[in-house]
């Protein structure tokens, strides 16, 4: 039988990744088998080790996005499907990216149609973000061409859902969902909150009974998509850390929320617009024991979702930042909060086994259909 495909979309900060666990958890609940399939633009993903640590096989497509790496796509979910045959895959796109219809969800029902039956698109928003970029309140916006992939992002779903919707109350969730709707009213405007599950299963169950409508194209100004994602720094970074000879264990959420507190201090010093920060910290060895937290608007707070139930004497740090700023200030501003918090204030070892900081490059996509290809 054909795995149900189905990707879930959103700006960078929509939170995609909770979103996911809680599907996942939903569909494990009913007895269906599932595989994630995490993408970015580089190695080391918060999100491919949130999905191991809940135990849900994983599949890592690092490189460049689903449209650029499709040929990856098929291979990870090909892996997937000989490790456990997978009822539904649940694929988390690179934020950044748009036109994935027509780039990845066609081409995917086109060529590989026997072996995966593709969902409508359903692309997350965070609601203080959105109401910003809409109009509803003061904050702190991106460039234009960073918008315009925001925009288009929407304009491509079939179903929009609101996410944390407990940050809002009724009459700001009211409006929201009124201005999505005028402006992009192809779509079904959803409510939901990952956190809570409040408004999760009805979206749930409806994706997973529609077909994509194959009659929907985005036009899109592929020069202007990409000089949006060329705004847009990207870093990733993998730390090793270890208590000295000296000292027992150490409080490694309280590490994390140090570390996030200092980077958001430096990004809002260099006049950077974070997108997402998000790190995790695991004991050395236990991939399955973890602490996150997120920090999704310069103008907000980090959050930590998940613990430690215990202090540690060594683990692993992942670290992914995308701001609009220069890569350069990315690692300047990480290099220098982790010699801060790490080393100086608490008087622990690190050493940085990987890091990396670029700008995205312009998006060469493997296929791309048109209503001719059809």
């Amino acid at each position: 039988m054909p795995s149900r495909y189905l990707m879930i979309g959103g700006f960078l900060g929509a939170g995609k990744t909770t979103m996911i666990q809680r599907f996942a958890r939903h569909l494990d609940a009913l007895g269906l088998k599932v595989g994630l399939i995490t993408n970015d633009q580089g190695a080391g993903l918060v999100d491919s080790a949130i999905g191991r640590s809940n135990q849900f096989p994983v599949e890592e497509i690092s490189g460049g996005c689903f449209c650029c790496r499709f040929n990856s796509l098929i291979e990870a979910a090909a892996s997937l499907t000989e490790v456990n045959r997978p009822d539904v895959l649940l694929a988390e796109p690179v934020g950044s990216c748009t036109d994935l219809v027509a780039t990845v969800s066609l081409p995917l029902q086109k060529i590989y149609g026997d072996d995966y039956r593709v969902a409508p698109l359903s692309v997350l928003v965070d609601p203080v973000r959105a109401g910003q970029i809409l109009g509803l309140r003061e904050g702190r916006r991106f460039s234009e061409n960073v918008l315009y992939i925001y925009r288009k992002q929407l304009e491509e779903a079939e179903f929009i859902v609101v996410n944390k919707a407990d940050l809002l109350d009724e009459a700001q969730r009211s409006d929201l969902v009124a201005a999505l709707q005028r402006e992009f009213p192809e779509a079904r405007v959803v409510v939901a909150s990952a956190r809570s599950g409040d408004g999760c299963e009805g979206w749930f169950e409806a994706v997973l009974a529609a077909e994509m409508d194959t009659t929907r194209f985005l036009e899109i100004d592929y020069d202007r998509y990409g000089e949006g994602e060329a705004l847009l720094g990207w870093l990733n970074a993998t730390v090793e850390i270890k208590a000295d000879d000296g000292l027992d264990e150490f409080d490694g959420n309280e590490l994390l929320q140090s570390l996030a507190s200092s980077l958001k201090e430096k990004l809002e010093l260099a006049g950077a617009e974070v997108a997402h920060l998000k790190m995790t910290l695991t004991p050395a060895g236990d991939p399955f024991e973890i602490a996150a937290i997120n920090l999704v608007r310069g103008d907000s707070l980090p959050e930590l979702s998940h613990r430690l139930y215990e202090p540690l004497e060594d683990g692993e740090l992942l670290l992914n930042i995308r701001a609009e700023v220069g890569p350069d200030t990315l690692e300047e501003a990480t290099t220098a909060a982790l010699e801060t918090e790490i080393a100086i204030a608490r008087g622990l070892l690190f050493r940085i086994v990987h890091l990396e900081h670029f700008r995205p490059g312009m998006p060469v996509p493997t296929h791309r259909m048109t209503s001719g290809d059809l």
